[in-house]
């Protein structure tokens, strides 16, 4: 499970537009820069890849559950209800101890597992989200190809 997003390219103005454009390019939705709620630490995978990726989360409000049409790098589009991540019992752990290496946190939804960079990015904003006493919103999340 994933979040909307992808690499920066030469045409983009900043990080920011990147963000916008990917999520435009991936679900056909248009997010208006004045919708910008923040922006969260960045994130990197733990595991050592052969290119180093550094993700920027950006947070956008919008109004109501737009219709999305999907390209062909996502396979399915899930809105959860921050309600259903801090449910009892929706957070717990993926994998077992073997090879040195602990489980992962991790999401569970249903038949749906959230977790590695995107358990990672949804947790702080979860905390954020409680101190500042916001729980009724929705995060768009999705599964890639």
């Amino acid at each position: 499970m994933g979040l909307p997003g992808g690499r920066f390219q030469a045409d983009d103005e900043d990080l920011l537009a990147t963000a916008i454009r990917e999520t435009r390019e991936e679900l056909s939705l248009t997010l208006n820069p004045t919708s910008l709620l923040g922006v969260l630490d960045d994130v990197s995978p733990k595991t050592p890849i052969p290119r180093p990726v550094v993700v920027r989360p950006f947070i956008f409000a919008i109004d109501g559950r737009p219709a999305l049409q999907p390209n062909d790098e996502v396979a399915l589009v899930l809105w959860v209800p921050l309600t259903e991540l801090r449910k009892a019992g929706s957070t717990g752990r993926l994998g077992s101890e073997s090879g040195g290496r602990p489980p992962l946190p991790a999401y569970h939804l249903g038949d749906h597992v959230v977790w590695g960079l995107t358990e990672r990015i949804l947790t702080p904003l979860l905390d954020l989200l409680d101190r500042q006493g916001d729980s009724h919103r929705r995060i768009l999340t999705f599964g890639s190809n």
